[in-house]
């Protein structure tokens, strides 16, 4: 019997056939497909002749095709539509996938060869490119550990197998405490709410299975569900399901996971030579010492904490006014800020949210891409593995360089956030193959038949998921190692966070905010309430993230905590946290940092990349047009098109002239003038 993830995938553009494709298919072509890449790894590491960049990096960076299709398109299922069935598989093949990994970074005649290449690399007379890839390659196997022996060689395989585990299962508890809990709501309780909210909300409840709606702790409807109700003690009880994600008890509970993740991360480190594991992990990244992340958060911390201490005192007297005693409540501060916004702006979101209809924003991200580096779009008929996805063809001046999907509603079966991902990376070797990138969001799907609308942070949401697709999409690199999004993690939301200012950009919106109704184009005094508003409660959002961002790096630069919720609150407190704010993402939620390495004692690059967006966006200003031609080609052909095949401050340089400091990012704000 064939299995269909390991046949030729002869579908348009080599997209996995998903309609062919069953959960019992994954593990057999898993087992396969493993066995093929050691044989390829066995080979390159045996092979009789000497060591050439050719048939040793070169045939080690081309090989396991069949095991990146079958993890892609399983990965790809496994966090957007969970089964059990695929929980399970997801918690078989985590350990196996990282053992894996593992004895290919130990393999000693393998980096034999490799370091033999690295020692004489002066003489090998290879390109730039390849140059390149000799270099990565060889610090990615030194830190992995693979001039570990003996028992600290073995100690290092056993670590990243349990941290695969341990990652894996913080993943699927959270997803399980989210899609446990849900509040039923009476036709009373609706009371308040606008309309939107009240039809994600029985949309909600339809999909739970309960006679009438629902408050899930889906962010797209939770956090308008704060917004707007009048009802402090559904607020409460809403906020209070939603703050203890991952700490409930039992099974589910994440907190010893976090414990156990930080102790394995810090013992990984120190068998690399590496005081804590802050200091290994920002060693690669633009950042390079947990010294620098500090100095710029802490740089931002304070106007922040300043600004949202001042905006606190005001909410809490609205607050008074309303006849409700006692100090402002997490629960409380997005309702009053909401009332804030609308009577300080005049912006009413329930007025606003008819006129970001979800196609008309999908319609803008594409248009902005097309005027800036003439990308067209068409919609492909493909199967895919759930049926509220969609795909496009991506092409330029008639040839097709990438294919684009889009995930975009919310639904049980779906991790929380919002991300960006490849199928498949571009690269030139072993042969030409084009991205296939796809979005996933978490938008509250609408009622069967009416048009989804989205908050102006969904907006920007798309706006911010899309930038990484362009990323992907744009990428013009000969190795997949270095191929799009494969950049140092504090580099990695520049182009996401720098396309998010397009949709600021009045003509964007004049041209695509229109009426669900009657199509008429947003008005005027609207547009500019809209734009005037864009730093509105930025004390409170710069606050929740800075704070998410300091606990991550305390956690990593130094002994790992014995109890890590009571590090999490000495951090506040030292910190001065604002009572009503809460960190954005606490420990046993944060699924940026425990749910893998990716961004732990990395959460703050999305400021580090803010600084850059702040002042990248500010050379299409200098330029006079958010659309001027030559700036564009100067982003696609030093940032976008490079992926990891420099520095990145490197290319930043190239594009800009020079590295930025965090005064743009202070006025991009509005934190610029905080007394």
């Amino acid at each position: 019997m064939t299995n269909p993830l390991l046949d030729d995938w002869t579908g348009p553009h080599g997209l996995a056939p998903f309609d062919a494709i069953s959960d019992e298919d994954f593990a057999p072509a898993l087992e396969t497909a493993l066995t093929l890449h050691k044989a390829e790894v066995a080979a390159i590491a045996a092979n009789p002749d000497a060591p050439t960049f050719e048939n040793t990096v070169e045939a080690l960076e081309t090989s396991g095709k069949a095991l990146d299709k079958v993890v892609s398109a399983f990965f790809a299922v496994a966090g957007a539509d969970s089964t059990p069935r695929r929980e399970e598989l997801q918690r078989e093949f985590s350990p196996k996938l990282a053992a894996h990994a593992a004895e290919i970074s130990s393999n000693v005649d393998l980096f034999a060869r490799i370091s033999e290449l690295w020692n004489r690399r002066e003489d090998l007379e290879l390109n730039a490119d390849q140059d390149r890839l000799l270099y990565l390659s060889h610090r990615g196997f030194v830190r992995s550990g693979a001039a570990l022996v003996g028992e600290q060689a073995e100690r290092m395989k056993e670590i990243k197998g349990r941290l695969a585990t341990l990652g894996t299962a913080f993943t699927q508890n959270l997803l399980a405490d989210e899609r446990a809990w849900f509040m039923e709501l009476s036709e009373a309780d609706l009371e308040g709410l606008p309309g939107f909210v009240v039809d994600a909300a029985r949309a909600a409840g339809e999909e739970k299975g309960v006679d009438g709606p629902a408050v899930t702790l889906s962010r797209s409807l939770i956090t308008p569900f704060l917004q707007f109700s009048p009802r402090r003690d559904l607020r409460e009880k809403a906020f209070a399901a939603w703050a203890a994600r991952g700490a409930n008890g039992g099974k589910t509970d994440n907190r010893d996971i976090a414990r156990e993740i930080l102790e394995l991360r810090q013992e990984r480190a120190q068998l690399l030579g590496y005081g804590n594991f802050a200091e290994y992990k920002l060693e690669t990244e633009m950042a390079g010492s947990p010294e620098r992340v500090r100095e710029l958060l802490m740089a931002v911390w304070e106007p922040a904490k300043a600004q949202a201490l001042k905006d606190q005192a005001l909410l809490e007297e609205m607050m008074h006014e309303d006849g409700v005693n006692g100090d402002l409540e997490a629960w409380d501060w997005r309702y009053y800020a909401e009332k804030r916004r609308k009577a300080e702006h005049d912006l009413d979101e329930a007025a606003l949210k008819p006129y970001l209809q979800l196609d008309r924003m999908i319609e803008a991200a594409f248009d902005c891409a097309n005027r800036l580096f003439g990308l067209e779009f068409t919609p492909l008929d493909v199967p895919l593995y759930h049926p509220d996805c969609r795909a496009w063809e991506v092409s330029r001046r008639g040839e097709v360089i990438a294919v684009f999907i889009g995930d975009y509603f919310a639904r049980g079966s779906k991790r929380s956030g919002a991300w960006c991902s490849a199928m498949r990376q571009q690269a030139k070797l072993p042969e030409t193959q084009i991205p296939i990138v796809f979005n996933v969001c978490n938008f509250a799907k609408p009622p069967k038949g009416q048009p989804a609308l989205l908050s102006y942070d969904d907006a920007r949401t798309l706006f911010h998921e899309f930038g990484h697709a362009l990323h992907q999409m744009l990428s013009d690199v000969t190795y997949e190692r270095v191929s799009g999004t494969s950049v140092a993690r504090d580099f990695v939301e520049l182009p996401s966070q720098l396309y998010e200012h397009w949709l600021e950009v009045p003509e964007v919106l004049q041209k695509y905010a229109t009426h669900v109704e009657t199509g008429e184009p947003m008005p005027q005094a609207m547009l500019e309430k809209v734009l005037e508003a864009a730093n509105f409660d930025q004390g409170f959002q710069t606050v929740e993230y800075v704070a998410s961002a300091l606990v991550d790096l305390e956690f990593h630069d130094g002994a790992p905590p014995a109890d890590p919720m009571a590090k999490q609150r000495e951090v506040l407190e030292t910190l001065g946290m604002p009572k009503a704010i809460i960190m954005r993402h606490a420990t046993p939620h944060f699924a940026h940092v425990f749910s893998g390495d990716g961004y732990s004692s990395g959460y703050y690059s999305y400021m580090w990349s803010e600084v850059m967006d702040a002042d990248a966006f500010e050379a299409f200003e200098e330029a006079g047009s958010a659309f001027d031609p030559e700036v564009a080609a100067r982003l696609e052909e030093f940032i976008l098109s490079k992926g990891g095949s420099e520095e990145a401050d490197v290319l930043y340089e190239k594009f800009r002239g020079r590295l930025p400091g965090v005064e743009a990012l202070l006025k991009g704000r509005g934190l610029d003038k905080v007394a």
